[in-house]
């Protein structure tokens, strides 16, 4: 998952990005409010982190500008103003969720599994065929053992097992996964493939990673 931080003071916004990259999540960084917006309307986030007090515009107008435009992406608000009336404000301009600093991680990584959790996809495991992935302790396993995937590997399985026999292409995975600024090139994409192919071979599923050439990969999930 991608997940936008928007949040002035540096070395918070690099501590929060150690946490969410730990747990195997994709994040860009901005510190200011007029970046926050231009990055939640031309980028496709599954969440967003927003400080209140940021310079140009405070985390409040952002997300009332945001929503005035239609874009629905879950957002927890992060802050030290930690009166009633401001998280009655926060919530009422739209976000998902109102944390205050400081914070316990613990508690910043459960309310953006909570924000983003969706109907269908909201169970912690994910199945297709003997194959299994543990959205919370990131392991793959199935009859031949376990692996702890690392965070893209873990990233792309997830999109997979999410789609099942689905084509995804290139782009879509160097999109959600090496984000915005990334300036990975398409062959990173098969590198990595490369790795989950041998950890399912290592694994004895029977679930297979199929290449379409010039198209993108697709799970086959064997009889």
């Amino acid at each position: 998952m991608r997940i936008l931080i928007a949040e002035d003071e540096r070395p918070l916004a690099r501590a929060l990005s150690k946490i969410l990259e730990k747990n195997c999540y994709t994040v860009d960084t901005v510190f200011d409010g007029e970046d926050a917006i231009a990055y939640l309307q031309n980028g496709n986030y599954d969440a967003a982190i927003l400080d209140v007090m940021m310079p140009l515009c405070d985390g409040f107008e952002v997300l009332q500008r945001v929503r005035a435009a239609g874009n629905l992406t879950p957002v927890l608000i992060l802050s030290a103003r930690s009166e009633v009336d401001d998280k009655v404000q926060g919530l009422d301009c739209g976000a998902n969720y109102y944390l205050t600093k400081p914070f316990d991680s613990k508690e910043l990584l459960a309310a953006l599994r909570a924000i983003t959790r969706r109907r269908e996809e909201g169970d912690s495991k994910l199945c297709a065929g003997d194959l299994t992935l543990d959205r919370v302790t990131f392991e793959l396993s199935a009859k031949g053992g376990s692996f702890r995937l690392a965070n893209k590997e873990f990233q792309m399985m997830e999109m997979l097992m999410l789609h099942p026999k689905a084509l995804i292409p290139t782009e879509r995975f160097l999109e959600k996964i090496w984000g915005f600024d990334s300036d990975a090139e398409q062959s990173v994409v098969w590198v990595y493939i490369s790795y989950l192919r041998k950890k399912l071979q290592a694994l004895g599923s029977q679930v297979q990673i199929r290449v379409a050439r010039n198209a993108g990969y697709s799970l086959e999930v064997g009889e």
